[in-house]
């Protein structure tokens, strides 16, 4: 199932500005909304549609990140991606953005579809709590990410993570990557 625009416009929790009605869009308004008023976050701290790019084969790529966390100053700390199917079968995608973010790798990644969670530690891989409780809210996040050993990735570690995150984004789940759900062309872009 892809992300389509449902034509009309509502307003963002997060920057208050009107964005496009999409047929994902409530659930990370939802999110978001969980994330700040339940959770804890500062809303500051989060930004929503963050473009992760990357380069195969010389050919660059796009993909948004739906929220991504920020410490006090302002570096990557968590990612959470939504997604619509089976969460599990997009953990590896998310532990791999979250290894190959702008200015991470972050500690933690969380792939959900609003009903149910996989918190992944991003250095290890692995599932570390599943669920919607596996959201951990600020305080816990901070403590997280305080314990939290991070290392940047190689040259050669990023091109294979880069393969694997290109093999999922674009072929294993089709063309949701390349176009109803990239992010719009930077002023006097293209496509």
């Amino acid at each position: 199932m892809h992300e389509t625009s449902l034509g009309g416009t509502l307003r963002d929790y997060l920057s208050g500005e009107e964005i496009d009605e999409t047929t994902f869009e409530e659930f990370r308004q939802a999110l978001a909304r969980l994330l700040v008023e339940e959770k804890g976050y500062p809303r500051e701290r989060i930004k929503a549609k963050v473009g992760l790019t990357y380069r195969v084969e010389g050919e660059a790529f796009e993909r948004p990140l739906d929220y991504v966390v920020y410490d006090d100053q302002g570096r990557p700390i968590f990612i959470i991606l939504f997604c619509a199917g089976n969460v599990g079968s997009f953990e590896r995608e998310t532990v791999c953005a979250g290894r190959l973010i702008k200015d991470g790798p972050v500690p933690y990644a969380l792939v959900t579809d609003t009903m149910t969670a996989s918190l992944m530690d991003v250095s290890t891989g692995e599932v570390v709590a599943t669920g919607m409780a596996a959201l951990p809210d600020w305080d816990t996040l901070q403590d997280m990410v305080a314990r939290a050993a991070v290392t940047p990735l190689t040259d050669e570690q990023r091109e294979r993570q880069t393969r694997v995150f290109h093999t999922y984004c674009g072929f294993l789940f089709g063309t949701c990557c390349s176009e109803s759900c990239s992010l719009p062309p930077k002023s006097g872009e293209g496509k």
